[in-house]
């Protein structure tokens, strides 16, 4: 049974939340996954791309994309954007509601700037309650990714093929045919990754505090876009880089077209079959997609935010 001081504690953070962060994070997200989805679709594809008969086989980022415009057009490019839309969206907002509600819960009126070890801390926690409301959106948009042209399109099932009409067919058929378990398919590897976002929100923090510092700014003043575009873009691929193969273990989690008894299994048969190298698939064109998103989210989230919130 939790103690009175957990409530407590529990009661503090949820008296810092500020839905202002929460749309500002939003609205970033779901503007830059409308940019950037294409090059989403070819990461996650090119993630799974492990020789096996039930899918394609690409040899790259352009074999990718002319065989999808050549089978659907450029509108095929954007398979999946909707449960990304709301994934990334959803992410996002709640990401900085919950990492920022933290960060003043952590602070408690003081006004020195938390060190690095705190700032990975806010961002872990607020990483895995996101990825705990967030993860069957995400299970759908691998799902609606991966239905290849003239290969078996859904979940199979005994004789049964299930082809998803989009993001509220595919949760309920996910749903009905593999239950809650289906809808978290890839949480663990997924949780492990709270890491990437801790990284990369720690990174950020830390190159702001230091510009602020060198250039004797407050820490808490607004910074013009390039600034913001570029610590964003250092940090994320910073992050990218040192936490890229859990995304692709969860990928092939996630995966309709493969079946892994759980994270070890994943893992053992992508290093037998392919080495260490099956742990990089699609980073190029992952680093070439959330990159540029990163910078987009949070230019827009920084703006709308400095818009939002009442000075003091």
């Amino acid at each position: 049974m939790a103690s009175e001081s957990t409530y407590k504690g529990l009661f503090a953070v949820f008296q810092q939340l500020k839905y202002e962060h929460l749309i500002a994070g939003l609205s970033g997200g779901v503007l830059s996954t409308l940019i950037l989805h294409p090059l989403d679709l070819v990461k996650v594809r090119l993630q799974v791309s492990d020789g096996q008969k039930s899918r394609p086989t690409y040899s790259g980022l352009v074999h990718v994309c002319r065989s999808v415009v050549r089978n659907h057009g450029f509108v095929g490019l954007y398979q999946g954007v909707t449960p990304n839309i709301w994934g990334a969206g959803l992410s996002w907002g709640f990401y900085f509601f919950f990492y920022n509600a933290l960060k003043a819960y952590m602070k408690d009126g003081d006004k020195t700037p938390l060190g690095p070890g705190m700032h990975m801390l806010a961002a872990a926690q607020a990483g895995a309650v996101t990825l705990m409301i967030t993860n069957p959106i995400w299970v759908t948009k691998t799902r609606l990714c991966l239905q290849y042209e003239g290969v078996n399109k859904g979940v199979v099932k005994g004789n049964a093929t299930h082809y998803y009409r989009g993001m509220w067919d595919a949760l309920f058929k996910i749903y009905r045919y593999e239950g809650v378990r289906g809808l978290y398919k890839g949480l663990i590897p997924g949780l492990f990754g709270v890491s990437h976002g801790a990284l990369q929100f720690m990174a950020y923090e830390e190159l702001k505090k230091g510009y602020n510092s060198y250039m004797g700014l407050p820490q808490d003043g607004q910074l013009g876009a390039l600034a913001y575009i570029s610590f964003a873009a250092l940090s994320k691929t910073f992050a990218v880089v040192s936490t890229y193969p859990y995304q692709v273990v969860r990928s092939r989690l996630q995966d309709q077209h493969r079946n892994y008894s759980g994270v070890t299994d994943a893992i053992i048969k992508t290093y037998r079959g392919e080495s260490w190298k099956g742990f990089y698939k699609g980073l190029w064109p992952n680093i070439l997609r959330v990159t540029p998103a990163c910078c987009i989210t949070f230019v827009v989230y920084e703006k709308l935010t400095y818009l939002l919130i009442p000075k003091t």
